[in-house]
């Protein structure tokens, strides 16, 4: 029969397969053709929704306004082509991986460093939310009948995205590889396609071509100001097509060497082929005629609004592009962006656990997302991260225009925090070299960050303002709370450090050891942990029982004298009949009388073999552990029995039970107790 730790450990193996030797770290750096799916899919699959989202604020004053739709996604493509370049700058600057985090804390200050922390970490818990909800979305697009199953698909979608990147970065590279190089070449596919079409055949029609749009109440007719409030909420929608950037800075660790080159080399292919498909898309959505409304039923003429969704932009753009709804481009084009979009979680399960290592080094962050797993990832920071995306999916029904509310506050945070950072990094540079040419490189990469920090600074402000009650006002909120948060844990990390630092009084021996040997009555485990206390040779031992019941404490002090047992027995009263109470008093009056005395209490404890045996023993001696941790100049020293199951159970010495013509020895009755203790 398999022992506890045996059953514990399968699920564990199914999922995530066999562990990796520490000295193996170096197998799962990647080359760059893996990099781009890891670290970029989240850009580069925003081109399925970024045009979506220009769209949607655009149709609430009707259609007047769907001409300025080209021009925001240019102006969407300008501002990633200053963000790839000045990203280009951070990752050969900063190689170690800790992104804009590690510019804003070295060149602003903690304060800043901890913005961009809790940022970042905000932005990569919506970025799983925002990219699953969205792949849902394409998936229900080719099969609407899914619809009502919306929330149980996305949140399994996290827990198949989880288990599949601990599994490890190399493996998971390889299975998001396929899935985004399909959606690029379909993509550029479809883009071609259309563009030929429309210019050199039949003109592409969207289903929803047909449909007019009744403007929202109040943008019937939008000037001065408020029209360029409109505009601004429209480019600032259009600006989720930026998530993401900033995982390749993150990761440059995970790269193979030449570690900045490749990173600077992948955060260029991203660029340029998210600005490629982002642009085509755009094209298309325009000649297509697409209308998309926030609100279905706002579509004059969509007489199933009331049950059922509208398709996504992409969707009516492959249809319209490859002949309708029932095409083998269509399904292709649905099925690759419903994947991808998936995928594009996993920029996020990627750049999430590699900052919070870097916060957990520098105590800002408990020490556990520091450890990598079995499969050398960081397997507490990818658990962490898909808990907190699933409770969100869930708690706003996987509704990818209420989260997408949310997003990207978050990424233009630590965008401009860590550009103005890098001019800052530039600037001491400058100080110190005096070679002309290297001065003339350093100027240019401060121009080009200065220029990325005064863009995404401008942006931020617009998303602020625009986005403040439809939802952003939640990621500022809980900013902050997870700012004071990491200050909470360094100044605990800090306390304890201090707490931990040798002193002179540190070295002082204790005037005296008293140890005890904690009995419930003469049996082996009982013998066993008396030889060993008398083996330390402390000043003082003690054994000690509590009298719960009178009858079995003169049967133990009668055994003790007939066994001859050369240590003095002490029986503490328990009129209520507690256990843990009358011995945690017992030691506290032993330090009273002498504080500088240690106090070593000897716990027996059964090792048992099977989960089911755990309930029926040493459940007092647990609690007697709890209890004495708390007591300083106290240590508690377990002495294990192993029971008969327990025998070829450990690690490297597995047996499934005892073999034909072995010897086996029953125990005695007197072995056969609940626990040695209590």
């Amino acid at each position: 029969m398999p022992s506890l730790s045996d059953l514990g450990q399968l699920p564990k193996r199914l999922v995530l397969g066999r562990p990796v030797r520490s000295d193996r770290v170096g197998e799962s750096l990647l080359p760059k053709r893996l990099a781009l799916p890891i670290f970029a899919s989240d850009p580069l699959s925003s081109v399925a929704y970024a045009t979506q989202e220009i769209l949607i604020v655009l149709t609430l004053a009707g259609t007047a306004f769907l001409f300025l739709a080209p021009w925001l996604a240019i102006a969407v493509v300008l501002l990633l082509g200053t963000v790839v370049l000045s990203y280009r700058q951070v990752v050969r600057a900063y190689p170690s991986g800790g992104g804009d985090y590690e510019v804003a804390i070295k060149n602003h200050g903690q304060f800043a460093g901890l913005v961009v922390a809790s940022a970042l970490l905000v932005d990569y818990v919506l970025t799983v939310a925002v990219s699953v909800a969205a792949g849902t979305d394409n998936v229900i697009s080719a099969f609407p009948a899914l619809n009502q199953h919306r929330v149980a698909i996305a949140v399994g979608l996290v827990a198949l995205l989880a288990a599949a990147n601990l599994r490890g970065l190399r493996e998971s590279g390889r299975t998001f590889a396929v899935p985004t190089y399909l959606f690029i070449s379909g993509i550029l596919v479809m883009v071609v396609t259309g563009l030929v079409r429309h210019f050199f055949g039949t003109d592409i029609t969207a289903e929803s071509a047909g449909y007019s749009i009744s403007p929202e109440p109040g943008f019937e007719q939008l000037t001065g100001l408020a029209l360029l409030f409109f505009v601004l909420r429209a480019f600032a929608s259009g600006c989720t097509a930026l998530t993401g950037v900033e995982a390749i800075a993150n990761g440059v660790p995970a790269f193979k060497p030449p570690k900045s080159r490749n990173a600077a080399t992948t955060l260029a292919l991203m660029g340029g082929i998210a600005a490629t498909m982002f642009s085509g898309v755009t094209a298309l959505a325009l000649f297509a005629d697409v209308k998309y409304a926030e609100h279905p039923c706002d579509l004059v003429g969509f007489t199933g609004c009331e049950t059922e969704p509208q398709r996504t932009v992409i969707a009516q753009v492959a249809a319209a592009t490859f002949g309708g709804d029932t095409s083998v481009g269509f399904f292709y084009i649905q099925a690759a962006t419903a994947l991808v979009l998936v995928l594009a979680a996993n920029t996020a399960f990627n750049g999430f656990p590699l900052l919070g290592n870097v916060l957990a080094q520098d105590s800002f962050l408990p020490r556990q997302l520091h450890t990598r797993g079995d499969k050398l990832v960081y397997s507490n920071g990818i658990l962490l991260l898909a808990g907190f995306a699933a409770l969100l999916i869930t708690a706003f029904q996987a509704d990818v225009n209420r989260l997408i509310q949310m997003y990207i506050v978050g990424v233009f945070t630590s965008f401009s925090i860590g550009q103005w950072g890098m001019v800052r990094h530039w600037r001491r540079e400058l100080a110190t070299e005096t070679d002309a040419r290297a001065r003339a490189r350093i100027r240019r990469s401060q121009l080009i960050n200065a220029v990325g920090g005064s863009l995404t600074t401008i942006v931020l402000l617009i998303i602020v303002v625009t986005k403040f009650t439809r939802g952003a006002y939640l990621v500022i909120l809980v900013m902050p709370v997870l700012f004071l948060l990491m200050q909470a844990i360094n100044r605990h990390y800090s306390h304890v450090a201090a707490q931990l630092t040798p002193d002179s009084s540190a070295r002082l021996l204790p005037s005296k050891v008293h140890a005890i040997v904690l009995v419930s009555k003469v049996h082996k485990p009982t013998l066993r942990a008396l030889a060993f206390a008398r083996a330390t040779r402390p000043d003082v031992l003690t054994a000690v029982t509590v009298n719960v019941d009178d009858a079995e404490t003169r049967g133990l002090q009668a055994d003790w004298e007939r066994y001859d047992i050369p240590v003095p027995l002490t029986v503490l009263e328990s009129p209520y009949r507690e256990i843990t109470r009358p011995v945690v008093d017992y030691v506290k009056g032993i330090r009273r009388q002498s504080p500088r005395e240690l106090v070593i209490v000897f716990v027996p404890q059964y090792v048992v073999g099977h989960w089911w045996e755990n309930v029926l023993h040493n459940q007092s001696a647990l609690r007697l552990r709890a209890r004495l941790q708390f007591q300083p100049g106290v240590m508690i020293t377990t002495v294990p029995w192993q029971l008969e199951s327990s025998i070829g159970r450990g690690d490297d010495d597995r047996r499934p039970g005892p073999m034909p013509g072995d010897l086996r020895r029953g125990l005695t009755d007197d072995q056969v107790d609940a626990t040695p203790y209590g």
